[in-house]
């Protein structure tokens, strides 16, 4: 049972998060992603583990970041985050017209050729840049998407942000029990289903190399992609330097072998997987959102999965 100064805290947390949406809905892009740019030095200087830990993954992807120059790029990852935020709580608000004008992908044409074939699209994301609004501008042209998210504390944060991306069009599940029902039903009604790939958020994945690094990640895309002999994508949506500016790539299916032996095959298509995920996050490094810790050798990785 939670004591009356955490369910202070929780309420304080869903009400702040409440308040910064509302703010960002009535205030023009450029002054929304000022106010986020002065916010986020701050916000990086009071969360020192977490600055630490995205210094550890920046020099992952390009290790001969070091003094002034890792802090500067750990502090474009707090800009970045904070930027993810305000123009994600801006959305509901933007018409279709602003959306699509703000919009550009390259390789969408991968998608339209999966769905072409009636078993539906599995998009297999990093934690980067701004997908909610790639969710909006597929919503809006018309493509059901089935997003399976980590759960959030307090609870009724999560149950906020679901609401948030309902409204944008996107069905909202999470991770847990009820995913897999959800992607199978999705994928069944040749549907998208977009996965978080970079991180193993419940433990027991598929170990890989990932920037040189043995960790694990998720099995949950080459085992579907397998199994139900559907497309597996790598996708990213970038911020772009124009206010509310987003790029997404679509990058060609993964080879995933159908032949060979289950376990066998998961474990090279995660692998693949990985390759894919490094070359899309090494095309923006400040905009990976990952503060949490993703290899063995990271501070307090084995305490996420108590």
């Amino acid at each position: 049972m939670a004591s009356p100064f955490d369910e202070l805290t929780d309420s304080l947390t869903v009400s702040g998060y409440k308040l910064g949406s509302l703010i960002a809905r009535v205030t023009p892009g450029p002054v929304a992603q000022g106010a986020a740019a002065l916010l986020a030095p701050g916000i990086a200087l009071s969360l020192r583990s977490k600055r630490l830990m995205v210094e550890r993954h920046l020099q992952r992807v390009n290790p001969a970041l070091k003094g002034l120059s890792l802090r500067r790029a750990s502090q474009q990852a707090f800009d970045s985050y904070m930027r993810y935020y305000t123009e994600s709580f801006r959305l509901p608000n933007l018409s279709k017209k602003h959306v699509d004008r703000c919009f550009s992908a390259d390789g969408f044409h991968h998608i339209e050729e999966a769905l072409e074939k009636g078993n539906g699209a599995i998009l297999a994301l990093p934690h980067l840049g701004g997908w909610e609004w790639a969710g909006r501008w597929m919503a809006d042209r018309g493509h059901r998407m089935t997003v399976i998210v980590e759960p959030l504390n307090p609870p009724e944060l999560f149950e906020w942000f679901t609401k948030l991306r309902s409204d944008l069009g996107m069905n909202v599940v999470p991770l847990g029990p009820a995913a897999a029902p959800a992607i199978l039903g999705a994928l069944k009604r040749n549907e998208i289903v977009c996965l978080l790939s970079d991180r193993d958020i419940q433990g027991g994945g598929i170990e890989v190399d990932f920037f040189g690094e043995k960790t694990t990640l998720p099995a949950g895309p080459a085992m579907l992609g397998i199994r139900g002999n559907t497309a597996v994508l790598p996708v990213a949506t970038y911020f772009t330097s124009s206010v509310d500016g987003h790029h997404a790539v679509i990058r060609p299916p993964l080879p995933l072998d159908r032949e060979g032996k289950l376990r066998t095959a998961i474990t090279a298509g995660t692998q693949a997987l990985a390759v894919e995920l490094e070359g899309l996050i090494r095309r923006a490094p400040e905009q990976w959102h990952l503060f949490q810790p993703n290899w063995p050798s990271d501070p307090g990785y084995g305490d996420q999965f108590v």
